[in-house]
């Protein structure tokens, strides 16, 4: 198999040393091609990239010479795009290990046999083998083989590895490391840059390969270990307290929090609910219906809870005393245009949806509601045109066309 590994770092460099000799040593016969991007990183990360393209004829390596991060939903893309020669790739990150056999594995069910062979439409992601920093879940392995580079057990790690391995079973779950196929990735337009630098853009695409039918397969005979949140996330690593037991030095980072988010609100916005998925993060897709929020006796809380949940707000333009809706707009950052989202209270209100919101009585409940409208209304196989409460909020029908599958293909905002 021929493969492109499309790997992203900043200040990561005694990671991507040690992922990069697992590549080289447990690759098999496969030809892997390691595409790197250095994201402007202060450590020494260029100069082993280019020491690494001289003596690798299968490393490639770019660099963003700044003056800002550009965060690895740009930079996935153009490895993708720009550098990477083969027609499978896949989203790999500085802090992981390849275990033996693990590219065999994404071969198998890439290609799939003579008898039912595979043409693209499918993603294949290895089982992840993670040291004990974040909560237990059905689609991963906790085992501490290690927080550093400096103290990996390897052969600890290869001993479970050959244990853990069950011939052929699979799960539908979607995560890093996964492997894809160029066109299907192309066809898409990739990464939607709305959640650059990072955070919600890999289950935008998730949910977008999943509406286009793309396959999902989580091998269980493939695996990688992973230290987990080396980057942006928890730039100060892991320490282990005297007991041995492992956490992470400090909260997550200012720069990780303030991102995430502005991208929480932008994945909403975009698909009305939250990030959804099942417990081995097969992505949860609910319908995306055209709301308009006809709000009354507004303040400035109550607009930023609730704009980024619809499609219009209508304001009474005779509250302008409280507030302005100008200064919310200009202060929020975001890719969407707000100025258009925004109208009087009196224009023609043209959503298939209308939600008759009053500030005065608007509850805790009546926010449960808003977030999970989507479901609430899907759910109602007998629901049509009309006008209905629920809770504190009128709800007003005029379509229940939805809007989903037009997300498939990212627009480049």
């Amino acid at each position: 198999m021929k493969i492109s590994l499309i790997q992203p770092s900043r200040n990561n460099l005694k990671y991507l040393k040690w992922s990069y000799d697992s590549i080289r040593r447990n690759q098999g016969d496969h030809e892997v091609e390691i595409c790197v991007a250095d994201d402007f990183s202060s450590d020494d990360t260029w100069n082993w990239c280019q020491e690494m393209m001289d003596s690798d004829p299968h490393f490639k390596a770019i660099r963003n010479e700044g003056p800002a991060r550009l965060g690895h939903t740009i930079l996935y893309d153009t490895l993708v795009n720009e550098v990477a020669s083969h027609d499978i790739c896949m989203i790999y990150h500085a802090d992981m290990y390849l275990c033996p056999g693990a590219l065999d594995s994404i071969e198998t069910y890439m290609y799939g046999t003579e008898e039912e062979p595979v043409v693209e439409s499918r993603i294949v992601s290895l089982t992840r083998i993670e040291p004990p920093l974040h909560p237990p879940g059905p689609e991963k392995i906790l085992l501490d083989c290690g927080i550093e580079p400096e103290e990996f057990d390897e052969d600890m790690l290869l001993t479970q590895v050959e244990r853990l391995k069950t011939q052929n079973k699979t799960t539908e779950g979607v995560f890093a490391p996964w492997a894809f196929w160029k066109k299907d990735f192309q066809d898409m337009g990739g990464h939607d840059p709305i959640f650059a630098p990072q955070s919600k853009e890999d289950t935008d695409i998730f949910n977008r390969f999943q509406l286009n039918g793309i396959e999902f397969i989580q091998t269980w005979d493939g695996f990688v270990y992973h230290m987990t949140c080396r980057g942006s996330r928890f730039a100060d690593g892991a320490k282990r307290n005297p007991n041995g037991e492992v956490f992470m030095k400090n909260r997550e980072t200012d720069e990780w929090l303030k991102q995430n988010q502005k991208s929480t609100r932008e994945f909403i916005r975009k698909w009305g609910h939250f990030c959804k998925h099942d417990e081995f993060l097969k992505p949860i897709i609910p319908p995306k219906y055209d709301l308009g929020f006809i709000i009354k006796n507004a303040n400035l809380q109550l607009i930023e809870v609730l704009e980024p949940w619809c499609s219009t707000v209508y304001y009474d333009e005779n509250e302008l005393r409280n507030f302005r809706y100008a200064d919310y707009i200009e202060k929020e950052d975001t890719s969407f245009d707000l100025y258009e989202k925004f109208k009087p209270y009196d224009n023609e209100k043209q959503n298939n949806i209308l939600i008759d919101i009053d500030g005065n009585n608007f509850n805790q409940q009546d926010m449960d509601y808003i977030q999970n409208i989507a479901e609430i209304l899907a759910s109602d196989k007998e629901l049509g045109e009309g006008t209905f409460q629920l809770g504190n909020l009128q709800i007003t029908i005029n379509s229940l066309k939805t809007y989903e599958k037009e997300l498939i293909i990212c627009k480049k905002y």
